[in-house]
């Protein structure tokens, strides 16, 4: 009997080859699309994208070669960082959308869908520092919520049925205590009101699109105590008549998130299995909203690092994906050197990561063929 190893290479093997004799539309580029393969099971694939500052890792839409992989394989985009707060609010009067607006005009070029990343991160060390500055008036409470149904309105207005999901909030859950994380808004406001007052304002702008909650609570050990908040926040939104549909995980698998983690794989697959149970037991659909594998803990060797990243990879898509509830996959970036990895928690040896699906030359990895190996082997929904 041949180990998982074997039939993981014997599968990818063989649709390589069908691949290459599919007429590949550009070089090193394999035929069927991913979200080809998605479509046929009733999914999406997709990858975020950055109109950031140019030369670095977060300007991929100047690409031309990123572009052509966008065009090929993806049939969704997300923003990347370009409707975050500080991004495209630098000041309390200023909404600059001339990123954002860009993504958006190429994927309606390409006739791609789009998720909406993020109204808001409830996140302190990611909202402007005019937030905190802010002077909230005698009535702080009303002033806060003023900001917020503007925000939404203003950028749901902009994109209309645009864009078809929104992550309405992002990360308000503390990784370390499951407690909700305190903002200059949620100070004004309340902690639960900020949530529930974004998810109404978001339906009220919005009626025909996916509502999401996004966090980056992952299936690897140390993160129970996020996973448990992550759950008290959901059921409470469900139980308050919060209109939300869906969430987000992020899916930043592998490595730990941090200088000193250790370890490469160190997942709890029962333990996170009795999580998705809880999550779809709500009625929630899945996004899997920003995929890559960190391979900072993993040996130097390119063929045994990308094989290893490869394995972990579709061992977590196959569960992920044997949920029907799970109807969207998006890759955090498409080609390794334009990924947000690059410049976080660096590698002892100081070499390049491996994270995404295509190399830094463009060529199509071990990653990519375990995704499309995944879309294969999923149940339709």
């Amino acid at each position: 009997m041949m180990n998982r190893r074997q039939a993981l290479s014997l599968s990818a093997a063989g649709l390589l080859a069908a691949c290459e004799s599919a007429n590949a539309r550009g070089q090193g580029t394999p035929t069927p699309s991913l979200h080809e393969l998605a479509q046929r099971k009733g999914m999406r694939f997709g990858s975020a994208v950055g109109a950031g500052q140019p030369g670095t890792v977060t300007a991929s839409l100047d690409d031309p070669r990123y572009r052509e992989i966008l065009a090929r394989e993806c049939g969704v985009l997300v923003h990347e960082n370009e409707l975050k707060w500080y991004v495209l609010r630098p000041d309390v009067n200023t909404y600059d959308y001339a990123r954002a607006d860009r993504v958006m005009d190429f994927a309606a070029q390409h006739g791609m869908g789009v998720r909406g990343h993020t109204l808001v991160w409830h996140h302190p060390r990611w909202f402007p520092e005019w937030l905190e500055t802010h002077d909230y008036g005698a009535r702080p409470a009303a002033e806060a919520e003023r900001l917020v149904v503007e925000h939404i309105n203003a950028i749901v207005d902009r994109y209309g049925d645009r864009i078809d999901s929104w992550d309405v909030v992002n990360e308000t859950v503390d990784e370390n205590t499951g407690a909700l994380r305190e903002t200059a808004l949620s100070r004004h406001l309340g902690h639960q009101e900020i949530i529930d007052l974004s998810f109404h304002t978001a339906r009220a702008a919005a009626p025909n699109a996916q509502l999401v909650y996004n966090d980056y609570m992952s299936w690897e050990a140390g993160h129970e105590q996020h996973q448990a908040g992550v759950l008290r926040l959901l059921e409470g939104m469900k139980a308050r008549g919060v209109p939300i549909d869906a969430l987000g995980i992020q899916s930043h698998i592998g490595s730990g998130n941090s200088d000193d983690s250790v370890g490469f794989d160190t997942a709890r697959e029962d333990n996170w299995r009795r999580f998705m149970d809880e999550v779809t037991g709500m009625g929630l659909d899945i996004v899997i909203s920003e995929f890559d594998v960190h391979d900072k803990n993993l040996p130097a060797d390119i063929p045994s690092r990308d094989q290893a990243v490869a394995e972990l990879a579709r061992r977590y898509l196959d569960l992920m994906l044997s949920y029907p509830q799970t109807k969207d996959v998006l890759a955090w970036g498409m080609v390794d050197s334009y990924s947000w990895l690059q410049t976080h928690w660096v590698r002892p040896d100081g070499i390049a990561k491996r994270p995404t699906p295509y190399d830094a030359a463009y060529q199509p990895k071990p990653l990519r063929q375990a995704i499309a190996d995944a879309f294969i082997a999923a149940p339709a929904r």
